[in-house]
């Protein structure tokens, strides 16, 4: 197994960032996450407690941010070798009750955001003939969600993004895969999503039971690994068996 890496994880104080922090740091990687909350960061580095973490917040929907945090990443190595863009927001709002403000936000941070750090990370890796990035979608591409169609939206956006930067980079090593998640129980979800949504969403799996962060941490981590060097652009659902594609 590869270690020593240099490895930028997005949306990391909490859920399956967290999860995901935990697993590249047992490995031996070197760890830099960023999230929008300094608190949420601090309590994070507090607890793993890794002389191999660091951690930076910021805001990925702003360009200059992304370019600062890639930098900030790259000062020891001099690199990133794997990118893991977990950072989003899914809100529930009914379609006709969105502003032309809520879908850009929504845009922005599930979409743009992680395009801005695949930009940002991107010339970190090439000319190495070697590099990763996992980018965390959503299985409710294939079904749709109601209330949610910004957020799906971004997500079957970050599918494509996904598919043609693997195109454009895999002459370079360069792997770009989606991890598709169902919903998926951590603490932002319990909040934002109705009961009803997270119950249904146990009823149609073969697996009947939630989700939890922990049952993505495998794929994604695979994803990042020399055993998956000839996968890319491709996405792995991991909803415990509702969509079979």
């Amino acid at each position: 197994m590869k270690t020593g890496r240099t490895v930028l994880i997005t949306g990391a104080a909490g859920g399956m960032g967290a999860e995901f922090v935990r697993r590249f740091l047992d490995n031996g990687d070197a760890v830099v996450a960023t999230d929008t909350s300094d608190e949420a960061l601090g309590a994070l580095s507090s607890k793993l407690a890794s002389r191999l973490l660091r951690v930076q917040s910021a805001d990925i929907t702003d360009e200059s941010a992304t370019t600062a945090l890639t930098a900030f990443a790259a000062e020891q190595s001099g690199r990133v070798d794997v990118l893991v863009n977990v950072a989003g927001f899914f809100p529930v709002q009914p379609f006709i009750e969105m502003t032309a403000a809520d879908w850009r936000k929504i845009i922005d941070i599930n979409l743009t955001g992680t395009a801005l750090m695949c930009k940002a990370v991107l010339p970190t890796m090439i000319g190495r003939g070697w590099g990763r990035i996992v980018n965390i979608g959503s299985a409710s591409i294939y079904s749709g969600v109601k209330g949610q169609a910004h957020y799906v939206a971004a997500k079957a956006g970050t599918i494509g993004l996904s598919r043609s930067l693997a195109r454009e980079f895999g002459s370079e090593g360069i792997t770009v895969n989606v991890v598709a998640p169902g919903v998926t129980i951590t603490p932002s979800a319990k909040k934002a999503l109705p009961q009803e949504i997270q119950d249904a969403a146990i009823k149609v799996r073969c697996l009947n039971r939630e989700e939890h962060a922990e049952d993505l941490v495998g794929t994604v981590f695979f994803l990042a690994s020399p055993d998956a060097d000839f996968i890319t652009g491709q996405t792995i659902i991991v909803d415990g068996g509702n969509e079979m594609l």
